[in-house]
């Protein structure tokens, strides 16, 4: 969320932000809701000055027996009083407009975001491998190795589409990614294991940025909590509403969750497989650190991610996002896109988003300066690290043998008790 004090100061800089995310004149609506909040208050606070001292003068008019000030005074003070709740009553109801429209409004982006309309506009910035020459490649569904393993016709008559059933090899082959990962996360890059809740409150998705805006992509039971579209809700809003030592910095995190969408507006897109479901399972990233040192996380945990997808020896590259494909709540993101060869093309698998203070000041999550002084914003961060059911078809597809047989890359084969292929 943005700071009003700031858009008060700077309402030309603010609208030129806005104005890179296809917002344009978003200040001056702001700025009037805060001037008739601003004007709410200071009337409730005149009218209860008036209140006040009127009230001192009914006691004097009453000790001095002047019946018609007595009256005049106490009728001024009723209607004081009336005038004080009326006026905070407005200044609420104003407060809450201007801030509704300020959650509304995504993140300024950073200087170094390009330009740009779409994902077509996105820059590479690294490639890792070259594509391999594979022209016996089919999609992972396709596999003889897999086929049996990837259920797509039970699931959608237990669930309907967007669904799948993984048995026997290809099961066994997902859950080995994501211990794979998790390993690798907190054994050498650091990172805090936790299992949060995959349901959660209106609070913790309007702290990240998925209400009340993009309420329609996710699940809602019926009982009011939300079922989580990434680990990145749960996970960050640990830090909501605190106040953390400076000391206690950076906190990383790392979790293996469940996570659900709709997917709603993405109709006819990647029906085929398990590229696009509406229950599917991320290992997540989440960092929380010092405004200082976030620009430096972004990196790590960038590279933290590619680390992954070097040990499965899986070609990849790295984009920077465009502004018009960048998300709502980060400031910058990185896109890391592995090779598909069955769709011959990169695929995203991950996205290292920096959100700055914009996530902290939705959840007033800060932090206690060392040296003393008042208690400023944290900056937060989260990516993929990877998406598992990606991962697992980026194995199947860049493993396949003309036989239809699928080579699993060595760090996997401890994971998958000593078998090092797939077969029909």
């Amino acid at each position: 969320m943005h700071d009003i004090r700031l858009i008060r100061d700077d309402p030309a800089a603010f609208d030129a932000a806005m104005a890179r995310r296809g917002i344009a004149g978003a200040a001056a609506p702001l700025l009037a809701l805060d001037e008739a909040r601003r004007a709410a208050i200071h009337a409730a606070e005149t009218a209860r000055a008036q209140q006040n001292a009127a009230s001192k003068q009914v006691g004097q008019a009453k000790a001095q027996g002047d019946e018609a000030a007595f009256e005049r005074l106490r009728a001024e003070v009723t209607a004081k009083k009336a005038e004080v709740t009326d006026q905070e009553q407005r200044a609420r109801e104003l407060d809450g407009q201007l801030i509704d429209q300020l959650l509304a409004l995504p993140n300024a982006l950073a200087p170094d975001v390009p330009e740009g309309a779409d994902e077509s506009d996105n820059v590479e910035i690294k490639r890792h491998l070259d594509p391999p020459d594979m022209p016996h490649a089919v999609e992972h569904y396709d596999l003889p190795a897999a086929a049996p393993g990837l259920d797509f016709e039970t699931a959608a008559r237990l669930s309907g589409s967007r669904f799948a059933l993984l048995t026997g090899q290809v099961a066994r082959l997902h859950r080995a990614l994501a211990q794979f990962m998790l390993d690798i996360h907190t054994t050498e890059n650091g990172l805090t294991e936790a299992i949060p809740p995959v349901l959660v409150r209106d609070e913790a998705m309007q702290g990240t940025g998925q209400l009340p805006k993009f309420g329609e992509d996710s699940y809602q039971t019926t009982n009011g909590w939300w079922l989580i579209p990434t680990a990145e809700v749960p996970l960050t809003n640990i830090v909501a509403g605190q106040v953390l030592d400076e000391a206690t910095l950076p906190r990383r995190y790392v979790a293996h969750t469940l996570c659900f969408r709709s997917e709603a507006g993405s109709a006819g897109k990647d029906t085929a497989g398990m590229l696009r479901q509406h229950q599917f399972e991320k290992v997540e990233m989440v960092s929380i650190t010092h405004p200082d040192a976030s620009e430096d996380e972004q990196l790590r945990m960038l590279a933290c991610a590619e680390g992954i997808l070097e040990r499965l020896d899986l070609p990849y590259r790295v984009v920077k996002l465009c502004d018009g494909d960048t998300g709502f709540g980060a400031r910058r993101t990185f896109d890391i896109e592995v090779w598909l060869p069955g769709q011959n093309r990169y695929r995203e698998i991950s996205s290292v988003s920096n959100c700055w203070d914009f996530q902290a000041r939705r959840m007033n999550a800060r932090y206690k300066p060392a040296d003393g002084g008042k208690p400023q914003f944290l900056h937060t961060l989260n990516g993929s690290g990877l998406a598992v059911g990606r991962a697992l078809i980026a194995v199947l597809e860049n493993g396949q043998l003309p036989d239809g047989t699928v080579a699993l890359p060595e760090a996997l084969v401890p994971y998958m008790g000593g078998v090092g292929e797939l077969t029909a």
